[in-house]
């Protein structure tokens, strides 16, 4: 393998019914960070059937190109055409790097691709950089340059792992929504498109959609709230998150939680933060009867703010927090909630 026929930076651009999922843009945001530190440009792979239309979103968010493969047999997510398509970029056009959100979809497409392109993939990565490897130079090995670096959670969280694919490509990562930042949009940039399609002969590996049902839910996305009012096990029942959802009415904000109070059975899956949860990034972060464990830890640390509520006062959770308030939070929350009230409608009149 010829590492330096191997040029730029690249994401997988995934659409669902014809909309751009958020992490691809997240995507794009870090891409247009490495591509500068390696003098390269962004790329994005668009796959689907008529799905042209979305490229110039794309542009606007960071991508220098745009490879459309349009296709009936792509309408619809299928890990067979999919990875044939990504792969088949990838052998034509040598991306020195590829990302691939770590979504439903992309955690069934990466392996697949990297498989077939005979690379490695890192997987659920929470961190990105160009640096060196090995990190620190080791005498009589050789410190390679330029590489990706990328960094993970490992053994349940309870370490960090950076990992480097110093010797195939392109290097391969599949990173966490909500990690990432995008870019501010540069309004009205249009997007420089390349066709591509590799054809599509079915096998005996291509799956038949019978049927789509689609599950409609109640619960809030909270990767997408600027404000988070977070529980755990220390809120004690699930009465007591009645004192979480008044805070979060005051502030126009979204209740989560830890993943104790998920195994409990007081809140849904859908509203964990942490390791096995989902990747937040608030304006403000408010961790009310959280210990700080380092699986939800991971999930919240880049909050702009964040605010701890907790009667341990060597509670790892204030370690992270901007803001420390040590206390009961049945006494705490109500006289905050009722001070905010009031301050908010002075503001407002």
């Amino acid at each position: 393998m010829s590492l330096e026929e191997y040029k730029g930076v690249y994401i997988f651009a995934q659409q669902v019914d014809n909309e751009i999922s958020s992490i691809s843009l997240e995507l794009l945001g870090k891409a247009k960070s490495l591509a500068a530190d390696l003098d390269e440009s962004v790329t994005a792979i668009l796959v689907g059937y008529q799905v042209k239309n979305l490229a110039d979103k794309l542009a606007e968010f960071g991508a220098d190109k745009v490879i459309v493969i349009d296709d009936p047999e792509l309408k619809d997510y299928r890990t067979e055409p999919y990875a044939h398509a990504i792969a088949s970029v990838v052998k034509k056009f040598k991306p020195e790097i590829l990302l691939v959100g770590a979504t439903a979809i992309g955690r069934d497409l990466g392996p697949r691709v990297s498989a077939r392109i005979h690379t490695g993939l890192t997987a659920d990565c929470t961190s990105l950089d160009i640096g060196d490897f090995p990190l620190i130079a080791v005498p009589g090995q050789e410190q390679k340059h330029k590489q990706l670096l990328m960094t993970r959670p490992a053994f349940g969280g309870n370490t960090i792992a950076t990992i480097a694919c110093p010797d195939y490509r392109p290097q391969m990562a599949t990173v966490r929504p909500g990690v990432m930042q995008k870019i501010t949009p540069i309004k009205g940039a249009k997007a420089n498109i390349e066709e591509f399609n590799p054809g599509f002969e079915k096998n005996n590996c291509y799956t038949e959609i019978l049927k789509i049902v689609k599950e409609v839910s109640n619960v809030a996305n909270i990767q997408e709230a600027k404000i988070l009012v977070s529980g755990g096990r220390g809120v004690g029942s699930p009465e007591n998150f009645k004192l979480l959802d008044d805070l979060a009415e005051v502030l126009h904000g979204t209740v989560s939680c830890s993943r104790a109070v998920v195994d409990a059975g007081w809140k849904p899956k859908d509203l964990q933060v942490g390791q096995t949860g989902k990747t937040v990034r608030p304006h403000v972060y408010f961790a009310i009867g959280i210990s700080g464990a380092i699986q939800h830890v991971a999930g919240m640390e880049e909050s702009d703010i964040i605010i701890a509520i907790n009667k341990d006062e060597n509670a790892p959770i204030f370690d992270v927090a901007d803001y420390g308030v040590v206390g009961d939070l049945n006494k705490v929350l109500p006289v905050l909630t009722r001070k905010l009230k009031t301050a908010i409608a002075a503001k407002e009149q």
